[in-house]
C-alpha cells in the first residue's frame, strides 16, 4: 500500500464512534428497557475499550418513543415536540447504559445536546475530546439537541466533530443486504458499497443526510452485527467484517490492508 494512503486509511483505529439503535436495549419485537440486552451490549463495549480505542456511543431512543412516528393527525402533540421528546428517550438509554458500563469497572461520563446537569453533562465537543483522550467510554444522548434531525445524523455530525478514525454502526443484520434479509431469502450482503452506491439504490442503512455527510468529508462507516458475540471488540480494532462504506480510494485501501 502507498505509505501516505497507509498512514490515513489504516486499519488500525484509535477513536470510533459506535451508533446503537433504541432496539438494542429491547429485546426483538418489544419496547421499553431490558437490562439483558443493555449488560449485553455493555460486556462488549468493555471488552473492547480495554483495548485501549476511545469509544464515544450515540443512542437511539426508537425502544421508548420515536419522534418520527408522530404526524400532524396527531391531534394535541406538534412534531417538532414529538422529536423533542424522543431526545429525551435516548437520554434514559444513555443513563441504563450507563450504569450498566459502570457496574463493569469502566470509566464514563454521559453528555447530552439538551442541557439537564442534574443527570448528565452538556455536550461539549472539547470535553468530550478531553473524556475520551482520559479513557473514558464517552455517552452521547439528546441526538444533535434539534428536532427533525435522527440520531443517525447525530452520528455522523459527532464522528466529525471528535476526529473519530470510523463510524461504527450497529445493527442485528451482519451488514448491508440489497434487500430486508428477513423478507428476503435471496437478499445479497455486500462487503463493500460507496457512498455514491448507497445513495443510488436508495440503501436505507442510515438516513440520507448521515450518509451525505460521512461522504462529504470521507468518514468511512462500518455496519456489522453487534449482536454476535465479540464482534464490537472486533470491529474497534479494525478487522474486516459487516459491510465498509467508504469512498473507492478508502475502500481500496482497507481491502489491501485486511489482506496484508
Amino acid at each position: 500500500m502507498n505509505a501516505q494512503l497507509r498512514e490515513k486509511y489504516g486499519t488500525r483505529t484509535r477513536r470510533v464512534v459506535l451508533k446503537v439503535s433504541g432496539q438494542s436495549f429491547c429485546r426483538a419485537g418489544e419496547r421499553g428497557i431490558s437490562m439483558d440486552e443493555v449488560v449485553h451490549l455493555a460486556e462488549q463495549t468493555s471488552r473492547a475499550a480495554g483495548r485501549g480505542v476511545q469509544i464515544a456511543i450515540v443512542m437511539g431512543g426508537g425502544n421508548i418513543l420515536r419522534g418520527a412516528q408522530f404526524t400532524s393527525g396527531n391531534a394535541g402533540i406538534e412534531e417538532a415536540t414529538a422529536h423533542y421528546m424522543g431526545m429525551l428517550a435516548t437520554v434514559m438509554n444513555g443513563l441504563a447504559l450507563q450504569d450498566a458500563l459502570e457496574s463493569l469497572g469502566c470509566q464514563t461520563r454521559l453528555l447530552t445536546a439538551i442541557r439537564m446537569e442534574a443527570v448528565a453533562e452538556p455536550y461539549i465537543r472539547r470535553r468530550a475530546r478531553r473524556h475520551l483522550e482520559k479513557g473514558r467510554i464517552v455517552l452521547l444522548a439528546a441526538g444533535t439537541g434539534s428536532p427533525f434531525v435522527t440520531t443517525d445524523t447525530a452520528a455522523a455530525q459527532r464522528a466529525l466533530e471528535l476526529e473519530a478514525d470510523v463510524l461504527l454502526k450497529a445493527t442485528r443484520v451482519d451488514g448491508v443486504y440489497s434487500d430486508d434479509p428477513e423478507k428476503n431469502a435471496h437478499a445479497v450482503l455486500y462487503s463493500e458499497l460507496t457512498y455514491h452506491q448507497v445513495q443510488q439504490q436508495n440503501l436505507r442503512v442510515m438516513d440520507p443526510t448521515a450518509i451525505a455527510q460521512c461522504m462529504e468529508h470521507d468518514m468511512p462507516i462500518v455496519v456489522f452485527n453487534y449482536l454476535k458475540v465479540g464482534n464490537i471488540e472486533r470491529a474497534v480494532q479494525g478487522e474486516r467484517l459487516g459491510t465498509l462504506i467508504s469512498s473507492r480510494e478508502r475502500s481500496a485501501a482497507f481491502s489491501e490492508g485486511s489482506t496484508s
